[in-house]
């Protein structure tokens, strides 16, 4: 970089000041920013989402404490909101990055720095260039250094800084909602492990009767001891199964602690699995609502904005930079003689500094800055596309479901009616224990996979919330009950 410097001297600057200040505001309010100005890319959309049947408010404009009724998860939530490592990590993110904006502001504001010296050995002869310090001088100055904006450098900086926060902050909205979606997850996961458990309780009673009898059977030569063996074979399934829902139940205790950001401790539990409700008729909105919702989203157009004021900021990079420099201070070989008429001295004037040498790397700089661009742009193209795809599979994941919960009921209820059967027809000598032990086995799976039904159907609801963005008011950074956000603000 060299540097061309026109100084001039304290009197020159007095008189000519009045011409050059109103040059310099002229100069800047006629200069433009370099590279190119944002605009949202032309998104493709569909003019509604191909699995909707219902038309009508999204149920995203639902708080999450009015979809998720149960009183118990809506503790166990503010608890997260208000204890979660992550979310706090994301809180600090954004004050850095609000931090990080202040500075980039600053440089709008001239440089100004406190400049002194005081001979440590003496001075040698009294050495002193007329009207400037020198090493062997006692002086004190101020140094004023304001770089003139004409190209843009600094408001593409601010701007790029400005959509960094507001990424950020995106960030932290995004996983709200994911902690929010995860929490409820997880609940319904220990509610459906729950019932599941007094499923396999209940099995596990009937196989311990079921053996006990084989076994008096078996001595009074009524069976074989294949019918014994297979009786206890089912019997060992369903401790093997009992023993499985154990672990799972603590393992998934221990994970909704980690996320409520608390030591492995018991969850409490409120409504059983069947009595959570769910909305009769989910309605989604609109494909394009997304764009403004969607905290991925939005983040990922901000750090395309960001990426495309970086264009501006490498590019008026390659031009020279224009600054009022100046200092003004006071110098003398003799400490006493510091402050006396005549040893002052000052200078004022433009900077000019332009790229010579390396004007090459700062053309390879702006290539960089533009491929990053494109790579932001990318970015934003594919996070629509997945949340796009996310809300087709949670619309289908719901409406599938619910047939399948229904279909296992009818199910449950069929084979309910078989196992009486087969203990009459049993208990009348038509057949033998084996078709009530095949009813028993296939009443206990039904009940199990219908468990499973009633936590899908849940669970669905809560990832379609998530994936059309929901549980946000445009108004409020976070979408957090009163209760929680007083709360909060105590923290604070």
């Amino acid at each position: 970089m060299s540097r061309i410097s026109a100084i001039l001297s304290a009197r020159s600057w007095n008189n000519d000041r009045t011409h050059i200040l109103p040059l310099c505001v002229s100069l800047l309010l006629a200069s433009c920013a370099m590279g190119p100005d944002y605009s949202r890319p032309p998104v493709d959309l569909a003019e509604k989402f191909r699995m909707t049947e219902v038309e009508g408010p999204s149920i995203a404009n639902l708080p999450w404490w009015e979809l998720l009724r149960d009183e118990v998860l809506q503790r166990l939530i503010r608890q997260a909101l208000l204890g979660n490592k992550e979310l706090k990590a994301a809180a600090a993110s954004v004050d850095e990055l609000q931090a990080r904006l202040g500075m980039a502001r600053m440089d709008f504001v001239p440089d100004m720095r406190i400049d002194a010296n005081a001979p440590a050995f003496g001075t040698l002869g009294g050495f002193r260039q007329p009207g400037f310090p020198t090493p062997y001088n006692y002086f004190g100055q101020t140094i004023l250094n304001w770089e003139l904006d004409f190209w843009g450098r600094i408001r593409r900086a601010n701007e790029a800084a400005r959509a960094d926060l507001v990424a950020r902050e995106e960030s932290r909205r995004a996983i709200v909602l994911t902690l929010v979606s995860a929490v409820a997850h997880s609940y319904f996961d220990l509610l459906q492990f729950d019932m599941q458990l007094d499923i396999a309780r209940r099995a596990l009673h009937s196989w311990d009767e079921s053996v006990a009898i084989s076994r008096a059977q078996l001595q009074g030569g009524l069976i074989s001891r294949l019918d014994l063996d297979q009786f206890e074979a089912e019997h060992a399934r369903a401790a093997a199964r009992l023993a499985e829902l154990e672990r799972q139940t603590a393992q998934k205790q221990n994970e909704l602690s980690v996320l409520l950001g608390s030591i492995p401790a018991p969850i409490p539990r409120g409504l059983v699995l069947t009595k959570q409700l769910v909305p009769p008729e989910i309605p989604v909105g609109l494909p394009s609502d997304l764009l403004q919702r969607r905290p991925d989203i939005l983040e990922a157009e901000q750090q395309l904005v960001a990426a495309t004021a970086r264009i501006g900021v490498a590019k008026a990079s390659r031009f020279p930079k224009f600054s009022l420099t100046g200092f003004l201070g006071v110098s003398s070989p003799a400490l006493s003689n510091l402050l006396q008429s005549g040893s002052e001295f000052g200078a004022g004037g433009l900077g000019l500094a332009g790229p010579l040498l390396n004007s090459q790397t700062l053309g390879f700089e702006q290539r960089a800055a533009e491929a990053q661009a494109r790579q932001a742009l990318a970015k934003y193209e594919q996070t629509i596309l997945v949340a796009l795809q996310e809300v087709e599979d949670a619309l289908i994941a719901i409406r599938t479901a619910s047939d399948q919960r229904s279909a296992k009921l009818r199910q449950v209820e069929a084979l309910q009616s078989a196992l009486r059967i087969a203990n009459l027809r049993y208990e009348s000598g038509i057949t033998s224990y084996v078709d009530v032990l095949l009813a028993k086995r296939n009443l206990f799976d039904a009940e199990f996979d219908l468990m499973s039904m009633h936590r899908l159907h849940l669970v669905s609801v809560v990832q379609l919330f998530r994936a059309l963005g929901g549980g946000w008011n445009p108004d409020e950074a976070l979408s957090l009950p009163p209760a929680v956000t007083r709360e909060i603000s105590y923290e604070n």
